[in-house]
């Protein structure tokens, strides 16, 4: 159950649906699989699906179990290991197509089954084919069982490919990567299921491209990047030089340097590939020395003499190819520019023309190269062989090959190519029409017999013997006289001349023969006219290469060339078969193969021509679909039934729908299945009842049952819901309930526990308290140590909470116990130091220069003026009067004094003490009285002979003048608001500190012409200044606090 729900999660999670549940949004993504798809016999409806899934990146749709896929030339999020973990075991519908689907299916049924499988990966060049394969080869990397042996096996596996890309792809027009040869790999596997070997067979390599490349296109892929990837001592020993523009056969195509291909990092995936799958450094030594030799051979130029024969026009070239095959080098030269005609006992060397040199060369070349290519296919095989004897084996196998190809220009290569197609389409209606039969008889379901196109007369116009185009073909190539490729073509229209499927510029009528050339015929192939030039036909059927040079070969000191042309071929005087007679052969051999196996097919699609992402070419898949057969592989599945599923399987999704099989039906699924369909309507020639499976004839029938359980889904979501939602609420409170009263049982427990502990503890506690209070005043003891130490942290403690906060603060320090007074004073003294020192390091220079004032003021007043105490919060100021405030002609009379301080202040007559506002100014060296813009009265510092002030609240001073001054008019008698701040200032200026004096009563003071005054002193409710009775001058103070 709970790797179900980790599956149900994955699949959620990657945003995955089954067959059924994808088609409720079918308008949107389309049908996953055509066979359900309403329009079937419409190309116009199957291509408007491929659109609409290619568009939301949906690359694979299935024909049954048919796949679709659709190149989408760019990087997709779905080949991860969470989607190969996610697709092995799964039945094949249960998740989106995907390659991985019909690997993973292909691998169960072949271990349940215990028989054997292939795989046909199919399409034209740049669909994606050899791509496909590679996936499932990777698939099974990962999917099937491991151990170090196997492990060795499946890593040869997969490292055959980038060797067999190397030396059998090349970059055409079409695809930067086509495989250039057919390849079907049998994967062999034991009872368990584990990978234990494999087995490759090659088809019908492109010879022809070692030697020619049409513009635009490249030689193999192995070329270049031995001459762009190799070390410079391999090169330096293989006399290359690394320039491809250098070699005859890599410039023609003019496109050496591929933007999609590095072929350093191709180099170098090759080298350790071949180490992988046991080649050792005498092999690749030997390897690359082919490849090597193939090059220089290119560059073998010939010219012609005197009489027109060829004749070598330089030997550096040729001694590097008889350096790397290990033939002498005169061998060679006569081998190359002479033919050995044997005339009974005797030989005889007939010299060759120019031309003719030229096609031995290449047809060395191209001997070389091919026979080198099956060396390598034989040596992959020797590695892939499995290594344990007599077990049983299944094999699945891989055939990738090339699809149905259409150019410009077609010639021999298309001709087999597409005769290839034809077979392969001719096995798979065969294989389709057996599976559907078959299935339908296991069913116990009447089979209706299916009308499609049986290509077999276009199969038989091809390989038919003694009729068949190859044999005509065979026949000219052996035919003595001037055979050429026109005189075939003749015997073709002879032979052919009636033949539905096939015509000539001669046979054709007015209309059609204005598309033909007089050198073209054309065949009606199941996927359309193709139109074939006969041009090359008989040479390239031929592939001749003279006894002569293949006994050279034969004297080579390079293995792989030794091996590649053995003694019997030599030796052997019947003539070698031709090519289309190999490949015909070749490939009844491999139908033979497949038709024992059980098929799966994969067929590849060219979304658009430019390789570009996003952008799907109608008109080009529109071709491919039509020449792969699909519309004709839909139209068999549809002729019968379009959906089927097992009972268990239909009853288990569906059984929503009906009341008699929610929510479990415990009798006979199929019984189930009948009331089920039943109860939602089906006609009785809508579905058939098989023996273990439901056959639903069409697809709007199906469509019509997955939209209503899309709608009973979510009301029977609910309902669960609700359901679930009680019983987890139910459940979960019950546990609460028993949780909550073991916690209770348990903490009550904990507690009680707790406080006995705890009064025990008290107990102690208290005990030892009382017996220290009681001794605390004798010498430490053990019994008195606690109370003591208690004590002691106690009183600390409070004290750090209660510490004073300012230095004037001298009277909430706590009162400490006994034990702790000598503490307690030491601790006092050192946080006064700290609160001292902390104030200080705070002082800023101007409030130091306050301070400093402020001690003057203390040592005149403190304790002898009553409004002292007042005055000390309040702060002193540079000056009450600002210079804008100074009558200008003051200023401009006593600046050159320097002003110091000012400050308004009331000057009392010395007759009738009437008040006159004054301004009272102090200057370096005098005071100064100001009445606007008059000085009124000018003291010298040395002339004044003391300050006095009285005892009380007032503001009162008087200035005493030295009387031996004739120009001073006596003491002054002044009121000041700031009368402690002038005093202070006063007092600095004149260093007269000693003369400032406080007097209790009156105080006396003189006037011009030794008269005398009084100003009498007393305390009232509110202050005054008035002229007393008595003549003198009578202040009233405010009474302060403290009296």
């Amino acid at each position: 159950m709970v790797s179900f729900c980790n599956f149900q999660k994955g699949k959620k999670k990657l945003g995955l649906l089954d067959l059924e549940g994808a088609l409720t949004a079918r308008d949107r993504v389309g049908i996953q699989d055509f066979v359900l798809l309403d329009a079937h016999n419409s190309e116009t409806a199957f291509l408007d699906n491929l659109k609409k899934r290619f568009s939301e990146d949906l690359i694979y749709t299935y024909i049954g179990t048919l796949l679709i896929s659709v190149n989408p030339y760019k990087e997709l999020d779905m080949y991860s290991k969470k989607h190969m973990d996610l697709y092995m075991g799964v039945n094949f519908y249960e998740l989106p197509p995907h390659i991985y689907a019909l690997a993973d299916n292909a691998y169960h049924t072949m271990l349940t089954e215990a028989n054997n499988h292939f795989i046909l990966i199919s399409g034209e060049s740049g669909a994606g084919k050899t791509e496909a394969s590679k996936k499932i080869l990777q698939y099974y990397a990962v999917s099937c069982p491991s151990s170090a042996l196997l492990d060795t096996v499946r890593d040869r596996m997969l490292m055959s490919n980038p060797v067999l890309e190397a030396f059998g792809n090349a970059k055409t027009l079409k695809n930067d990567n086509s495989s250039r040869f057919g390849k079907y790999m049998d994967i062999q596997f034991d009872s368990q299921g584990d990978a234990v070997g494999g087995h490759i067979l090659s088809y019908l390599l492109e010879k022809s491209r070692v030697v020619h490349q049409n513009h635009g296109e490249r030689n193999f892929h192995i070329f270049y990047q031995l001459v762009e990837g190799g070390e410079e001592d391999l090169l330096r020993q293989l006399g290359l030089e690394r320039d491809t523009k250098h070699y005859n056969y890599l410039a023609q195509g003019e496109c050496s340097s591929v933007i999609s291909i590095n072929d350093k990092n191709d180099w170098k995936t090759v080298r350790n590939a071949l180490s992988v799958v046991h080649f050792d450094d005498t092999d690749m030594e030997h390897l690359f020395g082919v490849i090597a030799s193939v090059l220089h051979l290119g560059n073998v130029q010939f010219d012609g003499d005197t009489k027109g024969y060829a004749v070598l026009n330089s030997n550096a070239e040729l001694r590097w190819v008889s350096k790397l095959t290990g033939v002498h080098v005169q061998i060679l030269h006569e081998s190359l520019t002479y033919k050995r005609i044997e005339a009974r006992t005797d030989e005889v060397l007939c010299p060759f023309t120019v031309d003719h040199a030229i096609y031995v060369r290449d047809a060395l070349a191209k001997a070389i190269y091919g026979r080198t290519f099956t060396w390598l296919v034989n040596r992959i095989n020797e590695s892939l062989e499995n290594q344990v004897r007599n077990i049983r084996k299944t094999v699945i196998g891989l055939l990738d090959i090339y699809g149905f190809e259409v150019f410009y220009v077609n010639s021999f290569e298309q001709f087999c190519i597409n005769y290839c197609n034809e077979k392969l389409q001719q096995l798979f209606i065969q294989l389709t029409l057996k599976a559907e039969q078959e299935e339908y008889e296991a069913e116990g379901i009447e089979w209706e017999p299916v009308q499609f196109f049986n290509n077999k007369i276009i199969c038989d116009l091809v390989e038919e013997k003694h009729r068949g185009i190859i044999s005509v073909l065979d026949e000219e190539c052996v035919r003595p006289g001037d055979a050429t490729d026109l005189t075939f073509l003749e015997k073709l229209e002879e032979k052919m001349g009636n033949h539905p499927h096939f015509v000539t510029h001669k046979l054709a009528d007015k209309k059609t023969r204005k598309t033909l050339d007089r050198g073209d015929f054309r065949l009606l192939h199941y996927a359309g006219e193709v139109t074939y030039c006969v041009v090359g036909f008989i040479d390239k059927n031929n592939d001749l290469l003279y006894r002569h040079i293949k006994e050279a070969m034969r004297q080579s000191k390079n293995s792989i060339i030794r091996q590649c042309f053995l003694s019997d071929e030599v030796d052997s005087r019947r003539r070698p078969e031709t090519v289309a007679t190999q490949f015909k052969n070749s490939l009844l051999g491999l139908t033979e193969i497949l038709m024992a196996k059980e098929a799966w097919y994969v067929r590849c699609l060219k979304s658009n021509d430019n390789k570009q992402s996003g952008k799907f070419d109608d008109v080009l898949v529109r071709h491919q679909v039509k020449y792969l057969g699909l519309m004709e592989h839909l139209r068999v599945r549809r002729a019968g039934f379009a959906y089927r599923r097992r009972y268990e399987e239909f009853l288990k999704r569906y059984k929503p729908l009906c009341p008699a099989t929610w929510p479990h039906w415990r009798g006979v699924p199929s019984e189930g299945v009948e009331k089920l369909v039943k109860h939602l309507g089906y006609q009785p020639d809508e579905y058939k009842m098989g023996r273990t499976k439901i056959f639903i004839r069409y697809a709007r029938t199906l469509f019509a049952t997955e939209d209503a359980y899309e709608i009973c889904k979510h009301e029977l979501a609910t309902r669960i819901q609700a359901k679930y939602k009680g019983y987890r609420a139910k459940g979960e409170f019950k546990k609460q309930k028993e949780a909550a009263t073991k916690i209770e049982t348990c903490w009550r427990g904990v507690q009680a526990r707790k406080e006995r502990e705890k009064r025990a503890w008290a107990v102690k506690v208290i005990k030892k308290f009382i017996k220290g209070y009681m001794t605390r005043g004798q010498a430490k003891t053990t019994d008195n140590s606690e109370y003591l130490a208690f004590v002691r942290q106690s009183y600390l403690n409070r004290l750090r909470d209660n510490l004073p906060k300012t230095v004037l603060d001298k009277t909430t320090w706590l009162t400490p116990p006994p034990v702790m007074t000598e503490t307690s004073a030491m601790l006092r003294q050192i946080h006064m130091r700290l609160m001292v020192r902390k104030y200080v390091r705070g002082i800023t220079p101007q409030k130091k220069a306050q301070m400093q004032l402020k001690i003057i003021t203390s040592a005149i007043f403190k304790g002898k003026k009553d409004s002292y105490p007042q005055s000390v919060a309040v702060p002193f100021v540079d000056t009450r009067i600002s210079e804008q405030d100074i009558n200008m002609r003051v200023l401009q009379t006593i600046r050159h004094e320097r002003i110091k301080y000012s400050v308004p202040v009331v000057k009392y007559d010395r007759n009738g003490f009437k008040p006159r506002p004054r301004q009272l100014i102090l200057t370096q060296s005098a005071v100064y009285l100001i009445e606007e813009a008059k000085i009124k009265q000018r003291v010298d510092y040395v002339s004044l002979t003391g300050v006095s002030v009285s005892n009380l609240g007032d503001t009162i001073m008087i200035l005493h003048v030295a009387n031996d001054d004739p120009k001073q008019k006596g003491d002054v008698v002044l009121q000041c608001d700031h009368l402690f701040e002038a005093v202070t200032k006063l007092s600095v200026l004149t260093k007269k500190q000693d003369a400032i004096k406080a007097v209790q009563g009156s105080i006396k003071f003189q006037f011009h012409g030794g008269k005398e005054g009084f100003v009498d002193f007393s305390t009232g409710q509110e202050p005054m200044v008035y002229k007393g009775k008595n003549g003198h001058l009578t202040v009233v103070a405010p009474r302060t606090r403290g009296r």
